[in-house]
């Protein structure tokens, strides 16, 4: 009989389990007192822990020197890129693709810029081709300067998107690109100054560290104009008291990032048969034949809603998600999905699994052998 009262979380792209190394570190640094902005020994003690996990992040992503901003998360950094860009004059127009996060289409729409969608492809990545053909004949000097923003790894599918060539079509434009790295930094390497973008977000409880801490990484002399004033913190970019404990974990997340990546084929291995267990009962694999991050499945199956197979799941004990963790709530058909071609249908019988660094292989036998179960359960009822 299964046992019930285990639990699986196969959530990991939703929030990511904190590294117990980033949870004491952090106990750690709570019990101590200093602003790190203050100039007596408990504040300077405070800024070299800033400064300290500062470096442990530029590192892990390939950061310029000055050009990784503390934020607090992936959210913010998207709102500070976009509107920090626009609000000085850099950018009047802002291309978004149609797979985003819905944090970049909200933030570019409160800009007040005309925002344009860049399709995407059946596999989940997005139409160059389209993006191309827009900007050939675009004119900086009558239009204005303009932004694109690709994210780096679908946060439903998984799939990795051609930032570099992307980089090198908006810059020969004359544009911007902002790339959204949440899914994928701390799960594959990321390269900032390799990638081409000019700005990236970058959120720590996607990869092991703590809620509520993020950077924004921005490419050397890039104007933004700071979206939250008071202080003179983060070289007067980001104003705000700096959240000391959750950076410290950022830190130890970036730091230990390395033993998650060379996990990767390891965390494949433990999606691929779980996608086997789901193409096998009949289910439809959303982006199998693109790139993928190693531990995101996506699949879709015909007359099992998402929420069926959420509630199915979680009595099973098992953790999973209908998509985004911000809108899996909602019972609207996935975006992303939809973009890719998907008919209603399909789209509103999506579900997301997702693994990572502390994923076993008795979770991975749970998935395979209760999804697949629930579903036969369902066509049994509807024969």
């Amino acid at each position: 009989m299964t046992d019930k009262s285990q639990r699986h979380y196969l959530d990991y792209n939703a929030t990511c389990p904190p590294r117990p190394e980033v949870i004491d570190i952090v106990a750690e640094t709570m019990r101590h007192v200093g602003n790190s902005s203050s100039v007596h020994a408990e504040g300077r003690a405070s800024r070299a822990i800033v400064e300290g996990a500062r470096e442990k992040l530029r590192a892990l992503v390939n950061a310029p020197v000055n050009g990784a901003i503390f934020t607090s998360g992936g959210t913010e950094s998207i709102h500070y890129a976009l509107n920090g860009l626009v609000k000085n004059g850099s950018v009047r127009r802002i291309f978004v693709s149609a797979i985003e996060h819905a944090a970049v289409p909200s933030n570019a729409a409160s800009t007040g810029a005309p925002v344009e969608v860049i399709p995407a492809l059946p596999t989940g990545v997005v139409d160059l081709g389209w993006l191309s053909d827009r900007l050939a004949n675009y004119d900086i000097e009558r239009d204005g300067g303009f932004l694109v923003c690709i994210m780096l790894a679908n946060n439903e599918t998984g799939v990795i998107q051609p930032v570099r060539e992307a980089a090198d079509i908006v810059h020969g434009a004359g544009g911007l690109l902002f790339v959204d790295a949440a899914q994928a930094v701390g799960k594959v390497r990321v390269n900032f100054v390799m990638s081409g973008a000019d700005l990236m977000a970058v959120t720590g409880h996607k990869f092991g560290g703590p809620v509520g801490i993020g950077a924004l990484i921005a490419a050397p002399n890039l104007p933004l104009e700071p979206v939250m004033r008071g202080g003179g913190h983060e070289m007067n970019r980001r104003a705000g008291t700096h959240n000391v404990p959750a950076i410290a974990g950022f830190g130890i997340a970036c730091e230990l990032a390395d033993e998650s990546i060379a996990k990767a084929a390891k965390i494949s291995r433990m999606r691929d048969r779980m996608q086997a267990a789901a193409e096998d009962a009949g289910a439809h694999i959303w982006g199998k034949d693109s790139e993928r991050l190693p531990g995101t499945l996506s699949l879709s199956a015909p007359g099992f809603s998402s929420e069926t197979q959420l509630m199915a799941m979680d009595l099973a004990g098992i953790a999973v998600s209908s998509g985004s963790a911000c809108s899996s709530g909602k019972t609207k058909p996935s975006h992303v999905l939809s973009a890719m071609g998907a008919d209603e249908e399909l789209a509103k019988t999506g579900l997301r699994v997702s693994i990572g660094w502390n994923t076993t292989e008795e979770d991975v036998d749970a998935f395979v052998r209760e999804w697949p179960a629930a579903y036969a359960r369902v066509k049994a009822r509807a024969a």
